[in-house]
Order: structure tokens, then C-alpha cells, then sequence
């Protein structure tokens, strides 16, 4: 005879979970901020573990990508421009990609769904970067985040990530681990041309290569050109530099562009459409409707004012 709740013959009784799918869980979501109490990523083995699942899923997003220009359309095809609290990046280079951003050389809104391993990288890279300084860890390992970090969200031209990344490494990790002078450098001239692109504060980027001794002609070359408004001669430098400096250049590049109409509108009456062209490096078309050009295109010739007659 059965007693209340008993099995049947012989059989164990079922277990109320046994017929729900196992639940897959995405190795780079399953870990939590540190921030938020997630204490995981605060021992140095998982940090490198997790590390190791970061780099896979960029090579897998790089290697889905197949040819170049996809890769380069994904990258640009994030926004970076809404989504803050997200604490994801966005937004849209120059040269030929590196595959891997630890080869010197993006918050959004909708992330579409050929850039979402991006997007779990970057949010990855957030999370490892909080145990790093909650663990006080610097080492070998550290640098190596952290110029992957930076290398990567300097390409897709989010800030929020990179540029307290590149403060940490320079105030907290190089005075207790030396980075190579290579490193120090790249990260250095980073820093420099974000302060005088993005945030326009030339004063602060001529102190900062004053401060670290930076040595690097291009990185001259650049805050020169910005000091008087040389569009000439920042445009050619910007298509010399490596693809991540180019990036960072591309803060600048509209503002210094519209000086240069500028001037051809308080210096010339007309001007050759070709001599125009070649000087904003941007064609008739984009000049008229990204820039704003009201000038008259007669034939090859741009009418920029006219004389009146007295």
C-alpha cells in the first residue's frame, strides 16, 4: 500500500523542474558590475577567463564581418549619441581595420543585430575593467586590458570608455607596472588628440605633451594645424596617421572644414569647383547639403558673391 505522497512501484517521484529547458546563459552577461555586487570578476583567475571569452567574441564579430568594408560599416553603424545610462557604447576609419585593436595602428539606442557581439564586447570590457580597479591589480595582465579597451573603443568613438581608461592606466597603473615606451606613447598621443579634437581644449593637450615628454612628429604636425585653423594641412596628416588617431581626428574635421569655407567666402568672388573640391576633400554635393554651402555652382565654376553694380 502507497503512502500519502509516495511513488508508484518503484519509481522516484519526478522532480518539479525536470521539464524546463536549461537556461543558456551568455558567458559575458552572466557576470554582473562590480559596482552592483557582483564580486566575481574581483579574483584575478576569473578575471583572465573572462578575458579570454571577451577576445574570442571580437574574433568571432571580426571573422562574421568576412570582408573589409562589412567590417568598417559595422563599426561605423553603431551610435554613440543616446543610451548613456546603457553603459554600453555607439557611433561611428581610416585605413585598413586592424582585427585585432591590440595591433596599434560605440552606448546606442537600437543596436542592430550584426553589431550586437560589438556591443556584448564593450559592455564585457566595462565590467572586467571595474574588477580591475576594485582588485587593485596592475600588472602585465591589466596594461593588456586596458590597451585593448582603449584601442577598441577609440575605433567605434566612444569616449565614455576610453578616456577614463587611458586616465586609470596613466595616474594608477603606470606609476606601480611600467607600460613600454611604445605603449606609453600610443596611449599618450591618444590622450593628447582627444583633448584638442573632441574636447577643443588645445591649451590642455600642449600641457599634457609637455608633462609625458611626448616625442611624435604627426601628433606635432596635428596640434599645429589645429592651432591655426590649417585645414590643408590637418586633412593630410589625418590620412597618415593610423586608423585609430584618424578617429579621433574626426572630432575636428567638420569644425576646421566650415573655417575653411569660411575663408573662401570672405576672400574669393569665384572659385574653380575642382580647386574647392580638392581643398574641403569633400565633393559639391555633400558641400551643399552636410555643410550648408549657398554659393551658386555655374557650370565648373562656384559663384561665391557677386559684385553689384553702383
Amino acid at each position: 500500500m502507497r503512502g500519502r505522497g509516495g511513488a508508484r512501484g518503484n519509481r522516484a517521484p519526478s522532480a518539479p523542474w525536470s521539464r524546463l529547458k536549461p537556461v543558456d546563459l551568455d558567458p559575458l552577461e552572466s557576470m554582473g558590475l562590480p559596482s552592483k555586487g557582483d564580486s566575481r570578476l574581483l579574483d584575478f583567475k576569473t578575471q583572465e577567463r573572462y578575458y579570454t571569452k571577451i577576445v574570442e567574441r571580437y574574433m568571432t564579430f571580426c571573422s562574421d564581418a568576412g570582408e573589409r568594408d562589412e567590417l568598417l560599416r559595422r563599426f561605423a553603424s553603431l551610435d554613440i549619441s543616446s543610451n548613456s545610462n546603457a553603459g554600453l557604447p555607439a557611433k561611428s576609419f581610416s585605413g585598413t581595420p586592424p582585427l585585432d585593436p591590440n595591433t596599434p595602428s560605440m552606448a546606442p539606442a537600437t543596436i542592430p543585430s550584426n553589431t550586437k557581439g560589438l556591443s556584448d564586447v564593450l559592455a564585457a570590457l566595462r565590467k572586467l575593467r571595474e574588477g580591475i580597479v576594485a582588485s587593485k591589480r596592475a600588472d602585465d595582465f591589466a596594461i593588456q586590458v586596458y590597451l585593448f579597451c582603449i584601442r577598441l573603443s577609440v575605433l567605434v568613438k566612444h569616449p565614455e570608455s576610453y578616456h577614463p581608461a587611458i586616465l586609470h592606466l596613466l595616474r594608477r597603473i603606470q606609476p606601480l607596472h611600467t607600460m613600454t615606451s611604445v605603449e606609453k606613447s600610443e596611449v599618450v598621443g591618444y590622450l593628447i588628440l582627444d583633448t584638442a579634437c573632441r574636447r577643443n581644449n588645445l591649451a590642455e593637450a600642449f600641457a599634457i605633451r609637455y608633462k609625458y615628454r611626448l616625442r611624435d612628429a604627426k601628433v606635432d604636425g596635428v596640434l599645429d594645424a589645429l592651432a591655426h585653423d590649417n585645414y590643408i594641412e590637418f586633412n593630410r596628416l589625418k590620412k597618415r596617421v593610423d586608423g585609430h588617431k584618424a578617429k579621433l581626428l574626426e572630432y575636428a574635421e567638420e569644425g576646421m572644414r566650415k573655417h575653411l569655407l569660411k575663408c573662401f567666402g570672405r576672400t574669393y568672388l569665384s572659385v574653380d569647383l575642382n580647386f574647392l573640391e580638392i581643398c574641403a576633400d569633400s565633393k559639391w554635393a555633400n558641400l551643399t547639403a552636410e555643410d550648408g554651402v549657398g554659393w551658386e555652382l555655374d557650370g565648373e565654376k562656384v559663384v561665391i558673391r557677386k559684385v553689384k553694380a553702383r
